[in-house]
């Protein structure tokens, strides 16, 4: 495993982290034996950094991974995300009262007496423009409730807006090789401002890896499934945005890119870390194979620039007008 530096935090995180969504809800059932399985060989391949959040099986992500931080005595960093208990989710809801409690939530989740990173999770774009959020955040961090704090974004202008914020100090945004916008401009500025970037649905739910075909189909517990689109959170969230049947043929274009001896999605993992404002990706697992093939991307070799060059072709054909100004 090879690690970068977090942003301002200094810490030294894995290029791949876990992505802990689908250990908790949302992907179909993952039973405790296999969760916790797949946590300990995540920490075996030397990945140190799991992303979480508090609506995450209604906390079971979190408790889980308390689990294993009892369970193990190496140290790995713990980020977890606050707002996605609001009902309704508004940005009148992100209050100092309600992320003070939804922190607190956390705090007993995770069995720990402060948070290593909380992140704002996707709040309304409305709160990016609303200092007294993130005055909230700072005095946490004054309490000692949390270390540090970031925010999980929709859009491009979120995370260039989010960044203005002194004590914003991560972004977790969608990038893959369906998502090129963060690339053009968010990059160099959170490259200047020294901010962590977290890139997270980087196999655009599974499209990327190349196992799916037009007969798959997902069970009804999978956002995959219900969530097509938007009906129940953003659509970005799901396929990354992209129409299924639209990125069953760019994926097939894709294909002839992996190397020898590596699965697609390894390749797509890979092409995520040739940019270096990434500091971690965080693909989800729900088996040990699965975790393994995951930290596996790291040792693949460099893209060669023509190899960058047809991801940015097969892009602009297919996928580029049904998401590139939306997110």
């Amino acid at each position: 495993m090879n690690y970068r530096t977090f942003g301002r935090t200094g810490w030294q995180v894995s290029e791949i982290g876990f992505g802990a969504w689908a250990i908790g809800a949302d992907w179909g059932y993952v039973d405790e034996d296999d969760a916790m399985a797949t946590l300990h060989r995540a920490l075996d391949l030397g990945v140190n950094f799991f992303d979480t959040a508090d609506v995450y099986g209604d906390g079971l992500s979190e408790r889980r991974i308390a689990r294993l931080r009892r369970e193990r005595s190496e140290p790995f960093y713990v980020v977890t995300k606050a707002g996605r208990r609001l009902n309704p989710h508004v940005a009148d809801g992100y209050n100092a009262e309600n992320l003070n409690r939804f922190v607190d939530r956390s705090l007993k989740n995770l069995e720990t007496d402060s948070l290593d990173l909380v992140q704002l999770h996707c709040p309304p774009t409305e709160v990016y423009y609303r200092p007294e959020v993130f005055q909230a955040l700072d005095d946490m961090v004054r309490a000692g409730k949390i270390k540090h704090y970031g925010v999980s974004v929709e859009k491009v202008e979120e995370a260039l807006k989010a960044i203005e914020f002194p004590g914003v100090e991560s972004v977790q945004i969608i990038f893959n090789m369906f998502r090129l916008r963060p690339a053009e401009l968010f990059f160099r500025e959170a490259k200047r401002r020294n901010v962590a970037i977290l890139a997270r649905v980087p196999l655009a739910s599974g499209l990327l890896t190349g196992k799916m075909t037009r007969s798959t189909t997902f069970t009804a517990d999978d956002h995959r499934n219900y969530n097509r689109h938007g009906d129940a959170f953003d659509v970005g969230e799901t396929f990354s945005g992209v129409d299924y049947e639209t990125g069953l043929v760019a994926v097939e274009e894709l294909r002839s890119l992996t190397p020898p001896n590596a699965t697609m999605a390894q390749l797509a993992l890979r092409w995520i870390l040739m940019f270096d404002a990434v500091s971690t990706v965080i693909p989800g697992a729900k088996n040990i194979r699965q975790i393994e093939d995951n930290a596996a991307a790291a040792d693949l070799p460099p893209l060669t620039d023509a190899q960058m060059a047809k991801v940015q072709a097969v892009y602009d054909r297919y996928i580029r007008e049904q998401v590139h100004q939306r997110w």
